[in-house]
């Protein structure tokens, strides 16, 4: 099975962890991250809903230590040949299965970087993981180390981004064709997800939301479906997906017709939308762009019917959800870069009016700004 990177490309990101973990003065990283193990070695899988550590030492090994049901996975997908078992049993501890490992590379009294900001690393989990290593070594929150590196795309994710995008706007274009009276939202939803899936993607992150009528208003997926009435509105959010990496969209669609208040709503959502993207420019903090969407939305009145973040950056990630670090919000100090990509998405929902609108699309930043990453204009459709 190849893997989805050529050899060069893991070797340069594994020489700045290093060089990462040199300047953090630590003898090694335990990684409980999957975007991490990804991200340094290719190894894909979902068995990090159990313990499961990645090592990185200082001179480079690396370590994985994972259940039965990953050690083929590992082989087959990754770049990692130091794969270690744990047995399933009632007094299993895989915590002090890892402390022998970490004994055995000589990291006893050493300096341990730890993913504690980790849908693998459970508080169960972490509360056994820092008892196995009490007087063993210290341990400090090195949860950001890789992800500050996954945050500036390679020419070589910079492709897989470009797919994914191309994914979504063939999502679009099927969702387009079904939004309108008598609409069954659940073939919206398939036909989308399979516009994705023939095209060669993958499954996303965190569920596709979809909702119409009142449900229009929310911004997280719910479970059951409805059929579109002849005046009715439509929320849809999703993301295409290519080798994990994703390009996520947002679109309100009124169905019928778009009463004038929606009508305007979306406009401001549109001019809000611009100055997001005109506000990432390189050298810059990411808090500005959230500042130049409140700006837009407020000055229209609308600040009661906005969020407190307008967007976040989007990479290689695995589930349960595909916002990555770091968010567009209010103060947030880190520095726009190119080769960075963001999701940036205007929510203007009228609880008074009962009336939602959306608009959103990810951008990959360039030396001069945002390029967004979508054949589909800003206009509104209605179905």
């Amino acid at each position: 099975m190849p893997l989805h990177f050529d050899p060069p490309e893991f070797e340069a990101r594994l020489a700045a962890a290093r060089r990462a973990l040199t300047a953090q003065g630590l003898d090694a990283l335990l990684m409980f991250r999957q975007e991490s193990m990804y991200y340094l070695s290719g190894y894909d899988t979902f068995g990090y809903v159990y313990f499961q550590c990645l090592v990185l030492t200082g001179d480079g090994h690396q370590v994985l230590l994972t259940r039965a049901p990953d050690r083929r996975q590992a082989e087959l997908t990754s770049r990692l040949s130091d794969i270690r078992v744990w047995r399933d049993a009632p007094d299993a501890d895989p915590a002090m299965e890892l402390r022998a490992i970490l004994q055995e590379l000589g990291l006893r009294s050493g300096r341990l970087g730890v993913e504690y900001e980790a849908y693998g690393l459970t508080a169960r989990n972490g509360k056994r993981l820092e008892a196995a290593l009490t007087g063993f070594a210290t341990l400090v929150d090195a949860s950001f180390l890789v992800t500050r590196l996954r945050l500036v795309k390679s020419p070589a994710e910079i492709a897989y981004v470009r797919k994914a995008a191309a994914l979504a706007d063939d999502a679009l274009d099927a969702a387009l064709d079904l939004a309108h009276a008598g609409g069954e939202e659940a073939e919206i939803l398939a036909r989308m997800q399979a516009a994705i899936v023939s095209g060669g993607g993958d499954d996303p992150a965190n569920e596709f939301i979809i909702g119409s009528g009142p449900q229009a208003l929310l911004c997280r997926y719910h479970s059951g479906r409805r059929q579109l009435d002849p005046q009715d509105q439509l929320t849809l959010e999703w993301a295409g997906v290519y080798r994990h990496y994703h390009a996520a969209m947002m679109r309100t669609i009124p169905i019928g017709s778009a009463p004038d208040r929606q009508v305007e709503m979306h406009k401001v959502a549109r001019d809000a939308l611009l100055a997001v993207e005109a506000a990432l420019q390189p050298g810059r903090p990411v808090g500005e762009a959230f500042d130049a969407h409140a700006r837009v939305i407020d000055a229209a009145g609308m600040q009661a019917a906005r969020m407190n973040a307008c967007g976040y950056s989007l990479g290689a990630v695995f589930a349960p959800n595909w916002m990555d670090w770091p968010m567009l919000y209010h103060g947030n100090p880190v520095e726009v870069t190119p080769g960075m990509v963001f999701f940036c998405h205007m929510i203007v929902f009228d609880d008074a009016a009962g009336l939602a609108m959306s608009l959103g699309r990810t951008s990959l930043i360039g030396p001069t700004g945002a390029e967004p990453l979508t054949r589909h204009g800003l206009d509104l459709a209605v179905g």
